[in-house]
């Protein structure tokens, strides 16, 4: 009989979005599972060093036709050899969340992706580099896709019976594929709900719209403060762990970490996926027990796109440049001439 495999941890790496971009080495290293193997990025655009999102996943927006390499590094944190079995497998994003597939099932994603190493012994403390290309073929259909570079490790059954344990860490890919600039990230806060579990935990569920062209991993916090003003709590983390596909709908909830009165309270929800961040704000009141009605949340305007700060950057760039001209041609315009 053989365990199921074991999903022993997700590991930090470096994001990459562009086949030409400037690549820098991450400045954060990869959490090791408990079975002590890792694996991260070698290197990260430096332009994304803004974006939490960018040392966590491989994310491309990449063109039908595209090869593109990212230099990943598996590692062993332990005091004895390690035999790593490295493959790519499919994923989806499924019931709001990242689902892994089973063993080495394949999709589209996973059979374009190559190693250059299938297997590696690693000593004690060792680490290896494996390089991943990315193939695009020249007809392939636009839209997103999903999968996963693995390292796993399996402990054989013990002698007479028993079960084989597998252990496996591994980088999420999330791939856009068109021709132009990558489609545009966003979503709405829709509402927020008060509730109370069985335990007298308080929590505050906020539903969320993903209404732009990728796929959110979603994490952010909840601010309270009272009527008057002079009383407020937080900020409190949202759970993690809720990724949405394009035009899908779903929740996330941050719970209290002490007791509050039942209000009413001033809800803030901060909200964010890479460098698209939303705020949103409601009146709630904390029910006896379950959940109270849901709220209309009201949009922070305040929280404009992530395109909107482009812009605003590149218009001062260009005044940046177009106002020592202008000065400049206004002094040449007073200066006398020598003819």
């Amino acid at each position: 009989m053989r365990l199921p495999t074991i999903v022993a941890g997700l590991l930090v790496a470096g994001m990459l979005t562009s086949a030409a971009g400037t690549l820098d080495r991450p400045a954060q290293a990869a959490r090791s599972s408990a079975s002590g193997i890792g694996i991260r990025l070698l290197e990260a655009p430096v332009a994304a060093r803004a974006d939490k999102r960018a040392w966590t996943y491989i994310i491309d927006h990449l063109a039908p036709g595209t090869v593109i390499h990212r230099r990943v590094e598996v590692f062993n944190t332990t005091g004895s050899p390690k035999q790593l079995s490295i493959y790519t497998a499919a994923a989806q994003i499924s019931d709001r969340k990242f689902q892994f597939a089973v063993d080495h099932t394949a999709n589209e994603l996973s059979t374009w992706t190559t190693l250059d190493r299938h297997e590696v012994i690693l000593a004690p403390q060792g680490r290896s580099p494996v390089i991943a290309t990315i193939t695009v073929p020249d007809d392939a259909a636009p839209g997103e896709r999903y999968a996963m570079i693995w390292a796993e490790t399996a402990k054989a059954a013990p002698p007479g019976g028993g079960v084989a344990q597998i252990n496996r860490v591994g980088i999420r890919l999330y791939l856009d594929v068109g021709r132009g600039n990558p489609p545009a990230s966003d979503f709405t806060i829709d509402s927020l709900t008060a509730q109370r579990s069985p335990d007298g935990r308080q929590a505050v569920l906020a539903q969320v719209h993903n209404t732009g062209a990728r796929a959110l991993d979603l994490s952010g916090d909840l601010k309270l403060t009272n009527d008057s003003g002079n009383l407020s709590a937080g900020p409190f983390k949202v759970q993690t762990g809720t990724t949405l596909a394009p035009g899908d709908i779903g929740s996330v909830t941050a719970t209290l970490t002490e007791q509050l009165p039942d209000g009413p309270w001033r809800a803030r929800m901060r909200l964010e996926s890479g460098l698209t961040k939303r705020t949103a704000e409601a009146t709630i009141r904390f029910p006896a027990a379950g959940s109270a009605q849901a709220v209309k949340a009201e949009m922070d305007t305040g929280s404009y796109p992530v395109v909107a700060l482009v812009i605003g950057v590149a218009l001062a760039a260009l005044a940046a440049i177009t106002f020592p001209l202008i000065q400049r041609r206004r002094r040449s315009r007073r200066e006398p001439s020598n003819a």
